[in-house]
């Protein structure tokens, strides 16, 4: 996922923030717990919630919880701005990091239905001048972190002083294409999967190139306007944009701002996206219908690749593919400049839990406080490490 960074900016005392502040919004009524229980499970998140809060030192959380597709849950804790005192509410908007890269592989699923790509079409069909190296190498590869192409933020590409990618620099996305094009492999295409947000990268830079349009315009044409997802949309930090939350790192205890990173490197596609739990609600509802693309090609999204070897790996187009207890679960999680992100969809038991915090990934732990609060809704989702409450 696109990692968090940080540099000192402006600090202040952590004391005082974590008095927990919860702003709710009016919630759907079809929630089917009985009234006694569903004000049981409620208090029981509350308490979690501001407990893992204070634990994890997280200024605000925005917390959605989705059920048959509709919200019965939405709900922000602490602060969105520290400085202000602006407390998170149901729109706060925060950083998606790599939650981002499930609207990307949709993108290019929806152009494998339109005709203009194939998943087994060796990306060198759409990159002129690619090296010898990438001729295995297929749209899947890049979809499944198969590619074996190195992550552009692996350890050894952000050595300290001799980064691979200057995160103060804006580039081109030819610029990109030709710096990625310098590494060499780390394995064979196929032969395993290796995170790779550089793969993700290439993706964006590939719509633009089938459609002639940037991959953010592709996202808000055919995504995000025909869902209503009003407060979806690419970073940008020079526009004013209500409701935007604030980004933070911790250093030796106190909260800093976030690290600033150029406007260009905040607008690639594996994972430059604002939203918030309203708009995430929405997403997760049409991802049970055919509004964006027909079950056959969601079925694959959703399945674990299979490598050379034979063996499947979790990992399908832009989403974890694991279970739990034999309860199917579709995940991804995020982090970028002080926010971190998770959505996991038990889709069995069509129970959504959408986490957004605007800490950095060091010290929060969204996937962990997703899980929990799934959990509390359904305690065969309980796993084995996590004590029932």
């Amino acid at each position: 996922m696109k990692a968090a960074i940080g540099i000192k900016v402006a600090s202040c005392s952590l004391v005082g923030i974590f008095a927990v502040v919860a702003i709710a919004a009016p919630l759907a009524s079809r929630n089917q717990t009985p009234a006694a229980n569903a004000a049981e499970i409620t208090g029981k998140v509350d308490a979690y919630i501001a407990a893992e809060m204070r634990a994890e030192k997280i200024p605000g959380l925005a917390l959605g919880i989705v059920r048959d597709g509709q919200m019965i849950k939405a709900q922000g804790y602490g602060m969105a701005n520290v400085e202000l005192d602006v407390p998170v509410k149901p729109e706060t908007i925060f950083q998606t990091g790599s939650v981002g890269k499930q609207f990307t592989a949709t993108a290019i699923m929806m152009l494998v239905e339109d005709g203009k790509i194939r998943l087994d079409d060796p990306i060198d069909k759409y990159f002129a001048g690619a090296p010898a190296a990438w001729n295995t190498i297929t749209v899947r590869n890049l979809l499944t972190h198969t590619s074996g192409i190195p992550d552009y933020e692996s350890d050894s590409l952000t050595k300290k002083d001799a980064a691979f990618i200057d995160l103060r620099k804006d580039y081109t996305e030819a610029e990109l294409f030709q710096k990625f094009a310098s590494l060499p492999l780390a394995f064979p295409p196929g032969s395993k999967s290796s995170y790779s947000n550089t793969g993700y990268l290439l993706l964006g830079i590939l719509i633009h190139r089938v459609t002639g349009q940037f991959y953010g315009d592709v996202l808000q044409e055919r995504i995000f306007r025909p869902l209503g997802m009003t407060s979806t949309r690419i970073i940008s930090e020079a526009d004013i944009i209500p409701n935007r939350a604030s980004g933070y790192r911790l250093v030796k205890g106190e909260i800093k701002n976030q690290e600033w990173v150029s406007p260009s490197l905040n607008t690639t596609a594996d994972g430059a996206l604002y939203t918030n739990i309203v708009d995430m609600a929405k997403w997760d509802a049409a991802l049970y219908t055919e509004k964006l693309l027909k079950k056959a090609n969601l079925d694959q999204m959703w399945s674990p690749v299979r490598l050379n070897s034979g063996k499947l790996y979790p990992y399908g187009f832009g989403w974890r593919v694991t279970q739990v207890n034999g309860h199917k679960l579709i995940e991804h999680g995020g982090a970028w400049q002080g926010f971190t992100t998770q959505i996991s969809r038990y889709v069995d038991d069509r129970l959504t839990v959408i986490v957004l915090t605007n800490l950095d990934s060091d010290h929060s732990q969204p996937d962990k406080i997703a899980h929990e609060v799934a959990s509390l809704y359904n305690s065969a989702l309980t796993r084995a490490q996590q004590k029932p409450r």
